[in-house]
């Protein structure tokens, strides 16, 4: 299983389309991931367009029109494993924390979040916490970024960087 994961694509506010880079890898997924910050609806329908699996939570930064379409956290069974999915909130210094008291009672091993525009790919304990960075913001992050995570007897993650 392969899954594609962005966050934070913040269009049309940072940029006027996801870069084409990303599009073209997405359509070999299995399943694509966005952890919030859409900005625009119409972002979740270009995603659905090279991958029919999509999963995807609001974020901080979206309007009611998104909002109202997708749910705040997501869990998803691939396997054996659990994927938590939530965009995050509040202090970036604070969000694995914040992450692991709001799925600490789902038994997870994969956190997917956003929200700090800064690509994370940290084990800690048995969960495994995954930031895919922002593809077209870098206000606070130095290098603009997307994620893949192949699951398969073990879990094997890596961000990519634009």
């Amino acid at each position: 299983m392969k899954i594609g994961v962005i966050a934070d694509t913040h269009i049309p506010d940072r940029a006027k389309d996801i870069p084409q880079q990303i599009l073209e890898t997405f359509k070999g997924m299995d399943m694509v991931i966005h952890a919030g910050d859409f900005v625009d609806l119409s972002i979740l329908n270009k995603l659905k367009t090279v991958c029919r699996d999509v999963k995807a939570v609001w974020g901080n930064m979206d309007p009611y029109e998104v909002r109202k379409q997708l749910p705040e956290k997501e869990i998803v069974g691939i396997g054996n494993y659990k994927i938590g999915i939530m965009h995050g909130y509040g202090p970036p210094n604070k969000l694995i924390d914040l992450l692991t008291e709001i799925f600490k009672e789902e038994n997870i091993n994969i956190i997917i979040f956003g929200h700090s525009h800064s690509a994370v790919n940290e084990k800690r304990g048995n969960i495994l916490y995954f930031n895919p960075g922002s593809p077209t913001d870098r206000i606070f992050a130095l290098y603009n970024s997307y994620g893949i995570i192949e699951i398969n007897d073990k879990i094997k993650a890596r961000i990519i960087r634009l």
